[in-house]
């Protein structure tokens, strides 16, 4: 049977909760780790680099207190329970304000079109709410089982939190709201699902005998309820995200199969087909003359594409030999 020992629930409790006599220095260790994590990442994000994101996730507090939510919760522990919520709540707010001022003192305003870090955190999907949820697993039983806490590191890699609320900041003061608010999403994802997951995870090893054995069962019906219902409200906007996603996919794979042929006929070659705001964009490059775009629009209508809106971007080369002596 799934069970934990005393001397493993004291270690989570001081791994995880900000109490004791030791709190002033766990609080201090949060929030300069907090802070100094929000700078790396909104400088990876800003200058689009992988690696220094990546390194902010290592160094990103932030999943202690999110456990320290499902174990307080799990325990009965209404006093750190709300200790760490708050600590949740305001440093996600603090790594959005240092995105903000960060993004305040670039010259180039930051978005998804100067930046692929933060073009892939403003979609988030079904399928990063479940890679969340194993990863939010992962991290529980990490904490449970002591013999596997080597694998945390990886875990803060691929749960992501503060480069989402950091891209949160820069897209705020860029004045790209949508974009904003989707980051925004995929955090909230991450939280929700490392609480949900985390939550299955404790109580499965029944995290609650280890001290707290008069603890009702009440309190944790509650919590595990509230996370599924959370979960279950973020899947509508995730759904929704998903939906339309695959519903480009499928709009620039058929556009490009007929924009091919169509160009081959002249000698052109397609060079991109991407979804842009007022369309699916194909762009195309050759010898003159120039292919007729009014052929490619009966073309994609005869393919039952009437409804999709295409911008062709024509582009004009030369080829020419200059023979040596």
């Amino acid at each position: 049977m799934l069970s934990i020992s005393h001397a493993d629930l004291a270690r989570m409790q001081d791994e995880l909760l900000f109490d004791g006599p030791e709190s002033g220095r766990k609080l201090s260790r949060y929030w300069t780790l907090l802070i100094l994590s929000a700078v790396i990442a909104t400088a990876g994000i800003v200058v689009d680099s992988t690696a220094t994101v990546i390194g902010a996730m290592i160094v990103a507090p932030l999943m202690t207190p999110i456990l320290g939510i499902v174990l307080s919760t799990v325990t009965g522990d209404r006093v750190n329970l709300v200790r760490s919520v708050v600590l949740v709540v305001t440093g996600a707010a603090a790594v959005v304000v240092v995105g903000w001022l960060i993004g305040l003192i670039w010259p180039v305003a930051i978005d998804a079109s100067t930046s692929s870090q933060v073009a892939g955190r403003i979609h988030p999907r079904l399928l990063d709410l479940v890679a969340a949820l194993a990863t939010g697993a992962v991290g529980a039983f990490a904490m449970v089982r002591s013999d596997v806490s080597d694998t945390l590191p990886g875990v803060a890699i691929a749960i992501s939190l503060v480069p989402p609320l950091a891209v949160a900041g820069v897209t705020l003061e860029s004045g790209a709201t949508d974009q904003a608010v989707g980051a925004t999403l995929l955090f909230l994802t991450n939280v929700g699902a490392i609480l949900l997951s985390g939550l299955v995870v404790m109580m499965l090893y029944r995290v609650y005998e280890g001290q707290y054995a008069s603890t009702r069962t009440a309190g944790r019906g509650a919590g595990l309820a509230t996370a599924i219902v959370f979960v279950a409200l973020l899947c509508i906007p995730l759904s929704a995200t998903s939906v339309r996603i695959a519903t480009e996919a499928i709009e620039r794979s058929d556009v490009a199969a007929v924009a091919k042929e169509w160009a081959s006929t002249d000698g052109w070659i397609v060079e991109s087909v991407e979804t842009t705001p007022d369309g699916v964009e194909v762009r195309a490059t050759g010898g003159l003359p120039t292919p007729s775009p009014e052929r490619l629009r009966r073309e994609l209508d005869d393919a039952g594409l009437s409804s999709v809106d295409v911008i062709v971007e024509l582009v004009p080369s030369e080829r020419v030999e200059l023979d040596g002596r």
